[in-house]
């Protein structure tokens, strides 16, 4: 297949190509469009390859792959989700003229703190050139209360989207923490929950897609401010959360009774496996009420963390920590080495802190700053990193190269 020399987007049909005379070179008309606008000062904006992804280009498989370069395993999340979220541009950009209407498939991750659950969203936001906006359940009260409003999410988004209107309506929204505004229990409670069910009620609309008026800047809602309308319907929303005390109802629900001789028997692999087993019914005892449950129709589970994951994760990625501190030191002119046993001690004091892989930077970061405060002197050094030296028992070695 053809593609642009310049963007590298495949020719379709509504991607058309233009040549030169052997065929050696190709460039699109969003290309065309860029570089004639650049030689002849057209204030008009033009619409590129980085404003508008050629989505008749675009596979599971090719967004699984790019989930690879950044999310350490999670194989089956990663499917899952790179599925859900072609279906979902696809039935955006692709909806054929026959009766048959395409409904919206929103996505539940489930998983420990650290786990990937943002970096996926985020990651495959940014492949796609859509916005996104990130925002913490536990911040959000229902109308009236003190606290942010739901529909603030929404505003964050347009903000995300540059108060691109258009652009906003085919964002993502990624709901993190959900489980901590889930009922306690699953009876209702006599006092008003203004940030529990109530907060879930208020989701459901935006969720489920209507037309929502809301404050361009954000805050509350008064009579006399100016309102944008946003139509959520094409909105693809991503809810995640740890639910913590998730897998003890789902092996009540099996057949393997938390209490009893056997509880301490049972290992940490065994308490993973049982989240996997997770349905709708489980989410209503954990105390989310049934209505979200309904509108969050892609449920998928990521495993926990390990040691061997967090190696990878130190040192896979295309945006790998210690890739990032071999770059700031080479800026400097020194050269940073991290001995493997060094790179899984630092993977070891991560699990013990129960962080997930968000606590790698701040480890990184206690054990590199006085290195790094004389780094400018250490022009033409090698430092190695020795297991020593993250246990904080020796000093990096400095070897002078040049």
């Amino acid at each position: 297949m053809r593609k642009c020399s310049f963007c590298g987007n495949f020719e379709s049909s509504e991607r058309k190509l233009l040549t030169n005379n052997d065929d050696s070179a190709f460039i699109c008309e969003y290309c065309a469009n860029a570089a004639f606008s650049a030689f002849h000062g057209d204030e008009k904006k033009v619409e590129t390859s980085e404003d508008c992804v050629a989505f008749d280009t675009i596979t599971p498989k090719g967004l699984k792959a790019v989930l690879d370069n950044y999310v350490i395993g999670q194989e089956r999340a990663k499917k899952v989700f790179s599925v859900g979220v072609y279906n979902h541009y696809k039935r955006i950009f692709k909806q054929s003229d026959d009766d048959t209407e395409l409904a919206k498939s929103n996505i539940l991750l489930i998983g420990p703190t650290g786990s990937g659950k943002t970096l996926m969203a985020q990651t495959l936001a940014r492949f796609l050139h859509v916005p996104i906006a990130i925002c913490d359940a536990t911040s959000l009260t229902e109308a009236g209360y003190v606290g942010e409003d739901v529909e603030n999410i929404l505003t964050k988004l347009y903000q995300a989207a540059g108060c691109d209107i258009k652009k906003a309506e085919q964002g993502i929204v990624f709901v993190d923490e959900i489980d901590k505004i889930a009922r306690m229990g699953e009876n209702r409670s006599i006092t008003r929950d203004v940030s529990g069910e109530g907060v879930q009620q208020a989701l459901l609309k935006i969720i489920e897609g209507s037309s929502v008026n809301i404050p361009p800047n954000g805050g509350r809602k008064h009579p006399n401010q100016e309102f944008v309308q946003i139509d959520t319907t094409n909105i693809l929303f991503v809810c995640g959360g740890a639910f913590d005390g998730l897998n003890e109802i789902i092996e009540r629900r099996v057949g393997k009774n938390v209490l009893g001789f056997n509880q301490n028997r049972r290992g940490k692999k065994e308490r993973q496996n049982a989240i996997s087993l997770v349905e709708p019914d489980d989410l209503v005892h954990f105390g989310l009420i049934p209505e979200l449950i309904g509108r969050l129709h892609s449920i998928t589970t990521l495993n926990e963390i390990t040691t061997d994951d967090m190696v990878r994760i130190l040192t896979e990625p295309k945006n790998a920590l210690l890739r990032q501190y071999e770059k700031l030191f080479a800026m400097d002119g020194a050269k940073l080495m991290f001995d493997d046993e060094a790179v899984r001690e630092v993977a070891n004091l991560a699990i013990k802190r129960k962080t997930g892989a968000r606590g790698l930077r701040s480890i990184m970061e206690e054990m590199m700053t006085d290195i790094m405060f004389d780094l400018p002197e250490l022009n033409g050094y090698e430092v190695h990193i020795s297991k020593d030296a993250v246990d904080k028992k020796a000093e990096p070695l400095l070897i002078k190269v040049k």
